[in-house]
Formats: structure tokens, C-alpha cells, sequence
């Protein structure tokens, strides 16, 4: 997280030094022990792999890795986060390899599409629009989940004015945000000014210096970095407008399946609570993966 507004640069570094927001390091829920649960290949979800992704032995995954705890960066500068373990447990479950590949959020899709990724592992929301591109395979629901300074009182039902700071390319971005500034113009009121950036962390420096009013993310992210800045900024209100993570898959491969497959079974086997548990994120646990959860409504 980097921001020019409020305080001093000298300030400001020494201020987010002391709260750990200034770079996504190792936290102690990534530095404990390996990934928990049963990483045993799983038979029946090897079948459906597509024989050049057999024939490869790894899947090779978009990732953008600056949206902690779910994926970023430790010390080291290698992926961690609940995703990113549940990504590796599930490529043991297929008897491959993960093979991450960091980029922007918003080149991930067109990679799959154009075949440089197998798949994408990145907090995909799984949407209507984003389905006419690639096919998700379902594993989590989260909330949107708002962020305020402490003290300050803000409600995202009734925003109109406000500065609010996003991921950019995000479903807050392009959708929530928009769709909420609307309703205040068409009501004769003020827009809502949208910040966005391109790292979730320096959306959550925006509010946590004053430059911002909120921020709206993902439920996990907002409730990490306040448990990062709890000195700093506070949860506005609750988690609203649920919806299904999900990893992105060409349109129409049986890699699909196959990565449903060895989801279920980490379902069934516990080792997928396990992971979540491990990062204080089991609240959006599913009890069954699924593909393409929001055109089927």
C-alpha cells in the first residue's frame, strides 16, 4: 500500500510500518505447518483429466497474488493464502503440479482464453458476464464487506457523496459500486466517487490515511486487513450480496470436471475445511463444488 494524501511521507511510512500494511508478508497462519488435510490422489478425478494436462503433470495457474489472506505474497515473494493451499490440494488430489504465474488481475480471463493459463486461481466471482468467457468451478461464497476509519459512520446502502476505494476490475469495481452511484444520481443526489487501484492494498492505505471514506472488498479480504489495521479502520456494517468464488476454466474443457472432481473429494475428505479453518475463513465453506453457480442461479 502506497499513498501520497494525508500525512508526511516520513509519517505515513513510520504509521503503516507499525500496522503491516505497507507489503504482504508471511503472517502466522501461513507460516505454520503444511497444507492440513489428505493430499492422496484421488483416482476417479485423475480419469478426467485431459490427456495433455496429464501428459504436462501440472496445472498452470493466473494468479494475482495482492488480495491477502486469500492470495499474496510471503517473504520470499512465492503465492500463499487459503486460495492458493487450496489449489495445491487439489492438484495432489490429480497428481500434479502448481505452477503459478503471477500477472494483473484483469489479464487472467484473456490468458485462459488465449491459452497461456490452464486455469485461474484469483477470488473470481463468479458471475452471468464473466461465464460467456470462461466456466467456473464453484468452491467458496463470500460477501461484499465495507471498511470505514475508525470512528466514522458510513452506510453502503446509502453512500451517495462518499469516496470509496476499490480493487480495480473487481466486482465492487464494476459492478456494486456503479449500480449504487446510479441509484444516488438517479435520485438527484452525488455520485459516489469510485477510487480504484490496482492492489487491494493500496484501496485499503486510501481509507486507512483518510484519502477514502470506505472501501468495499470481499468479505475475507476486509475482515484480514482490518485484523491487520484494527487501530486504523472498522467493519461499516454487515456482509451483504453473497455470491460463489469460483476458478476460471477455458470455456467447454474437461479439465472442468476434473477439477470439480478433486474438489469433492477434498469436501468429502476434510481436508478443504481444514484449509479454511487453518486461515479463519470457514464461514464461506460449501458443502458441494459446482460449475457455473450464477447462470444456474
Amino acid at each position: 500500500m502506497r499513498s501520497r494524501y494525508a500525512l508526511p511521507a516520513i509519517a505515513l511510512a513510520a504509521a503503516l510500518s507499525l500496522t503491516g500494511c505497507v507489503n504482504n508478508s508471511t503472517t502466522p497462519a501461513a507460516s505454520g505447518s503444511d497444507t492440513p488435510g489428505s493430499t492422496a490422489v484421488d483416482a476417479a478425478a485423475v480419469a478426467l483429466l485431459p490427456a495433455d494436462i496429464k501428459k504436462n503433470g501440472k496445472l498452470i495457474i493466473g494468479i494475482d497474488p495482492a488480495y491477502a489472506p486469500n492470495e499474496f505474497k510471503d517473504d520470499a515473494g512465492n503465492p500463499v493464502g487459503w486460495d492458493v493451499e487450496l489449489a495445491d490440494a487439489m492438484a495432489a488430489k490429480l497428481g500434479l503440479k502448481t505452477d503459478y504465474q503471477a500477472s494483473s488481475f484483469d489479464k487472467i480471463i484473456p490468458s485462459i482464453t488465449g491459452g497461456t493459463y490452464d486455469i485461474g486461481v484469483s477470488s473470481f466471482t463468479d458471475n452471468v458476464e464473466r461465464e460467456k468467457a470462461v466456466d467456473f468451478v464453484n468452491y467458496f461464497t463470500a460477501g461484499v464487506q465495507w471498511a470505514q476509519p475508525i470512528g466514522k459512520t458510513v452506510d453502503p446502502a446509502n453512500a451517495c457523496g462518499l469516496t470509496v476505494s476499490v480493487q480495480a476490475t473487481t466486482y465492487e469495481e464494476t459492478d456494486e459500486l456503479p449500480a449504487k452511484s446510479k441509484e444516488c444520481t438517479d435520485a438527484g443526489k452525488a455520485a459516489i466517487t469510485i477510487l480504484k487501484f490496482d492492489k487491494q492494498d493500496d484501496a485499503t492505505t486510501a481509507v486507512a490515511t483518510g484519502r477514502a471514506d470506505a472501501m468495499s472488498a470481499d468479505s475475507p479480504i476486509t475482515l484480514y486487513a482490518i485484523s491487520k489495521l484494527k487501530d486504523k479502520i472498522e467493519p461499516a456494517g454487515k456482509s451483504f450480496e453473497d455470491a460463489p468464488y469460483g476458478i476460471a476454466v477455458k470455456k467447454g474443457s474437461d479439465l472442468t470436471k476434473a477439477l470439480q472432481a478433486a474438489l469433492q473429494s477434498m469436501v468429502d475428505d476434510g481436508s478443504y475445511t481444514k484449509i479454511l479453518q487453518k486461515w479463519g475463513v470457514e464461514n464461506g465453506a460449501i458443502d458441494k463444488i459446482t460449475i457455473n453457480a450464477a447462470s444456474k442461479g
